[in-house]
């Protein structure tokens, strides 16, 4: 609760400036595609370097060429976030290339659907390795780095399944609640070195995560099944519609500037008013 400024505290002033990344540098894995691709576009309009991270690699090319087509700076690493030697590469390279790393965006991930008795073995560690091992390298590598600099920001991308159960998403849920509490616990640990983490808890969003719902048998966009998904998934939020990657996008901008610069620990839930925890 605020309890008012001290007269005079320059913290106090409202600044525009305080939106604008110019001089930052972003590493972002799940730069190819989906939230991690307007992640990377909205950064660069905003100011920043960005490195592009995905295994994907033409992917992440596609969204590099975009943001230097439009007069901005980035590059391409391509990354496997399964394999901790990606990830460090990923940040070594980002460092030789701009001697610096201001925001860690661990936003690569994978969707999953299966009831717990009917999921193998061999399912539960790919998921795992993805969703969670590949946001704890992030999150190690990029502290490996910001510590020495004193400051930089991370962010996770945990998911809504965390606050609202449902048949078939226990082990997604389950890596995105692990994803949140690794946020919090590191932002208690990062916080005297000037490093700030929160996460990202999107509601119903409109990527290939949900193409299922909206495609027909040949894997093509069907206007008919598009038009029912945002209505019969829109009608779950308060704001009546489903999210887009440039909603969640705009929410990470938000909190890698300093216009959050007291912003850490936080699970930000982009989701129109699906869930709304105390």
């Amino acid at each position: 609760m605020s309890t008012g400024g001290r007269v005079g505290d320059p913290r106090d002033a409202f600044d525009r400036e305080a939106f604008g990344l110019d001089g930052r540098v972003a590493a972002l894995t799940g730069g190819g595609s989906g939230i991690g691709k307007a992640t990377a576009l909205t950064l660069a309009r905003a100011g920043a370097s960005i490195v592009v991270a995905d295994i994907d690699e033409a992917g992440a090319q596609n969204t590099a060429d975009e943001i230097t087509a439009a007069g901005g700076t980035a590059s391409v690493v391509r990354t496997d976030v399964t394999n901790r030697a990606d990830i460090d590469a990923l940040v070594d390279t980002t460092m030789e290339r701009h001697g610096r790393l201001d925001v860690m965006g661990n936003i690569a991930g994978v969707p999953y659907n299966n009831m717990v008795s009917d999921t193998p073995d061999d399912d539960l560690e790919k998921i795992l390795a993805i969703n969670l091992k590949g946001v704890w390298y992030g999150c190690q590598a990029a502290m490996r780095v910001m510590v020495p600099q004193g400051s930089g920001s991370i962010i996770n991308l945990s998911s809504g399944a965390i606050d609202t159960p449902a048949p078939t998403l226990a082990l997604y849920g389950m890596t995105k609640a692990a994803v949140a509490q690794l946020t919090k616990v590191l932002a208690m640990e990062a916080g005297r070195s000037g490093i700030r983490v929160n996460a990202l808890a999107p509601g119903i969003i409109e990527t290939n995560f949900s193409r299922q719902h909206f495609v027909d048998e040949e894997g093509e966009v069907d206007p008919e099944r598009l038009e029912k998904y945002r209505k019969n998934f829109g009608r779950m939020a308060p704001l009546q519609r489903v999210g887009t990657p440039q909603d969640v996008a705009n929410a990470i901008w938000w909190l890698v500037s300093d216009a959050s610069g007291f912003v850490t620990g936080q699970i930000e839930r982009p989701n129109g008013g699906v869930a709304m925890p105390w």
